[in-house]
C-alpha cells in the first residue's frame, strides 16, 4: 500500500478562548467534530491558561469515549499552537523543546491557542504518536514598519488568527482561480477573539495583536484602551488583573459576566440598550480597523474576508458593509476552516508530501540594529 493509499486517522485539537474544538479525520474525511463550548467563569477558575490542560484533556478523552474511539487507534496528533518563540509559517514538529517554550509563553502572549500544542504533544507522548502544528498563533511575517514602536526596545509581534485566516485566504483565492501568493487581501477572524491583517502576496504583513489589548473590543477581551487610562486601572487593581483583561475577562465578560456571543445579541435584538451599543460599537472598532489595513495594502485589497464564530450573526457582516464596502468586495466565510487546515497540514507531513520544521527555539526575527 503506497502512502497515499493508507489511511492516517488524525486527531485536531483546537483550543480557542471560549471552546475546545476537537476533529477526528481518516485522511481527508471527517470523521467528526465536536465544539465543546466553556463558559469564560468556568475557564476563570484557573489563574493561569496552563492551568487549564488537565480540564481540556479530560474533555477530550471523555468525548473520545462517547464518540467510541480509543485514543490508541489514533495514528497522529496535530494541535493550534502559539505562545512559543516567532515560527515561520508551515508545518512544524512538536517536539519537548517547543512544548517547553509554549507552557513557558516565552512569546509573550497567553492566548489559549497555546494549549493544542500542549495538548497534542501530551497524548502524543502517552500513545507514542507524532505531533504537529501548523500556522500558529505566533507565525510572524510582519515588514519593519508593522514592528517599531515609540518605545525603545518595545515592539509589535505577531499574534493573530493566523491558521484561520491564512486557510479562508488559500480558500479565496482558489474561487478566484488565482494562488494566495498573488492576491492581496484583508482578513478578519471574528470570535472570541478578533484579528483584522493584511495579506499581501501570501504574507501577513500587519495586523493587530488581539490578544495582548489590541484592536477592537471581542467577548473576552479589552481592545485597545488609552495608556494612561490603563495605567489609572492597574492603580486601583493590579498588574496580573490587567493582563487577565486582556485576554480572557474583559469585553462583553468586564461588561456583562459573561463570553456568551448569543446571549449579548439576544439582548440586542430584544432592544436592551446597553447591549446594542456594545454589539455595535464592537462592529465599529472593527470597520476602524479594516481601514488600517486598507492603508497597509495602500488600496490595493482584492478583497474583504470576514470569517470566525460572530459571522453567524448576519448583523455584523451588514454593519462592516455599510463601513468598508467601499474598500473592496466583502466575502463571508462564517466559522472557520481551521480544522480542515490542520488535518490537511498532518496528513501531507505524514504521506512525506512535505517536510515538517523543526523549531527554532529563537525568534523569526531578533531586533533592529542599533536600537538595543
Amino acid at each position: 500500500m503506497s502512502e497515499a493509499e493508507k489511511v492516517y486517522r488524525i486527531l485536531v485539537i483546537n483550543p480557542g478562548s471560549t471552546s475546545t474544538k476537537v476533529s477526528l479525520f481518516d485522511n481527508e474525511r471527517r470523521v467528526f467534530e465536536h465544539s465543546l463550548f466553556h463558559d469564560a467563569p468556568e475557564l476563570l477558575r484557573y489563574p493561569h491558561v496552563n492551568g487549564q490542560m488537565s480540564f481540556r484533556y479530560g474533555v477530550i478523552l471523555d468525548m473520545l469515549r462517547q464518540e467510541g474511539v480509543a485514543p490508541e487507534s489514533i495514528d497522529v496528533f496535530v494541535g493550534r499552537g502559539g505562545s512559543a518563540h516567532t515560527q515561520p509559517g508551515g508545518v512544524t514538529r512538536i517536539d519537548q523543546r517547543l512544548y517547553d517554550d509554549t507552557e513557558a509563553a516565552v512569546g509573550g502572549s497567553e492566548h489559549p491557542a497555546k494549549l493544542g500544542v500542549m495538548l497534542a504533544w501530551k497524548f502524543a507522548c502517552e500513545y507514542g504518536k507524532p505531533a504537529f502544528t501548523m500556522d500558529p498563533t505566533n507565525v510572524d511575517e510582519y515588514g519593519d514598519y508593522a514592528r517599531l514602536t515609540g518605545i525603545r526596545g518595545v515592539y509589535r509581534v505577531s499574534h493573530s488568527h493566523v491558521l484561520n485566516q491564512k486557510a479562508v485566504a488559500r480558500f479565496h483565492a482558489r474561487k478566484l482561480g488565482k494562488r494566495y501568493e498573488d492576491c492581496d487581501f484583508i482578513v478578519a477572524h471574528i470570535d472570541g477573539g478578533i484579528t483584522v491583517s493584511a495579506h499581501d502576496h501570501g504574507r501577513m504583513v500587519d495586523g493587530n495583536m488581539g490578544a495582548d489589548g489590541e484592536g477592537a473590543f471581542t467577548p473576552t477581551r479589552i481592545g485597545s484602551v488609552p495608556v494612561l487610562s490603563l495605567l489609572d486601572y492597574v492603580e486601583a487593581h493590579s498588574v496580573e488583573e490587567a493582563r487577565l483583561m486582556c485576554s480572557r475577562a474583559g469585553g462583553f465578560v468586564s461588561l456583562f459576566g459573561t463570553s456568551n456571543s448569543d446571549t449579548i445579541h439576544d439582548l440586542a435584538e430584544q432592544g436592551d440598550k446597553k447591549a446594542r451599543l456594545v454589539w455595535n460599537t464592537m462592529i465599529y472598532q472593527v470597520c476602524k480597523m479594516i481601514g488600517e489595513m486598507s492603508a497597509v495594502l495602500c488600496g490595493r485589497a482584492e478583497a474583504i474576508l470576514l470569517t470566525g464564530g460572530l459571522m453567524r450573526f448576519d448583523d455584523v457582516a451588514e454593519g462592516i458593509r455599510q463601513r468598508c464596502g467601499w474598500i473592496a468586495p466583502i466575502s463571508v466565510y462564517p466559522g472557520e476552516l481551521e480544522q480542515e487546515a490542520l488535518a490537511d497540514g498532518a496528513l501531507r507531513a505524514m504521506r512525506g508530501e512535505v517536510e515538517p520544521m523543526t523549531y527554532a527555539g529563537k525568534p523569526v526575527w531578533e531586533g533592529f540594529e542599533g536600537f538595543e
